[in-house]
Order: structure tokens, then sequence, then C-alpha cells
């Protein structure tokens, strides 16, 4: 997993490349943390996120909990089609809620007349 971050205005962004799985939680966690110290937003672009499991969903709902409490906003900028398909899995759309920022392509089943 490799992370970039770099600041735009009051926004800590963080850009995550690679898998998020277990193997890459501490490390993400650690940058996680960091990031919500310093910026009362902090912005996670996951367009680049080609593996995820349970562990990375479990990241992603324990940092949009822990910038509830400290009263900063976490955004969830660009998921890739992995995330987005955990996160449609889990159905945990409605929970991320505003801070899931989706991708401007459909899901490969609308418009599909293959679709039940």
């Amino acid at each position: 997993m490799d992370i970039t971050s770099e600041r735009d205005g009051d926004a800590q962004c963080l850009r995550l490349q690679g898998e998020l799985t277990i193997y890459s939680a501490m490390a993400v966690k650690e940058a996680l943390v960091d990031a919500l110290v310093d910026a009362p937003e902090l912005v996670l672009d996951l367009q680049d996120v080609i593996e995820i499991d349970t562990s990375g969903v479990q990241l992603l709902a324990a940092a949009a909990r822990e910038a509830t409490d400290a009263g900063k906003r976490l955004r969830l900028s660009g998921p890739s089609a992995a995330v987005r398909g955990l996160i449609e899995l889990y159905d945990l759309g409605a929970w991320f809620g505003d801070s899931l920022v989706l991708a401007a392509e459909p899901p490969a089943h609308e418009g599909s007349e293959t679709w039940v």
C-alpha cells in the first residue's frame, strides 16, 4: 500500500494506492490518525485501491467514526470498483452517507438488460 499525503486548504488528502487489506491496515491506520490530528477535514482518495477486504472496510468505518467524534469531516473520494463493490456487498452506502463521494461512472449493472 502506497500512501501519499498532501494538504489542500483545510483538508488533508490521503491517496491510497494498492491493497487495503489486513496486511496494510496498521500503516493506513497510522496515516489516518496523523491526518485527523492535523486538519479539520480528511479526504481519502480511494480510486487506486485495487483490493479491499473486511479489515479495510472496518478501517474506513473506524476512521469515519473517529472523525465524527473529533468534530471533523471525512470524505471517501472516488472509490474504486473494489471499494464500491464491498461497500455495496455490506450495504454500507447509507452508513457512510454524504462522506462517500462516488465516481462519475455508474455501477456495472446499471443499464444492463441481464441485471436481475
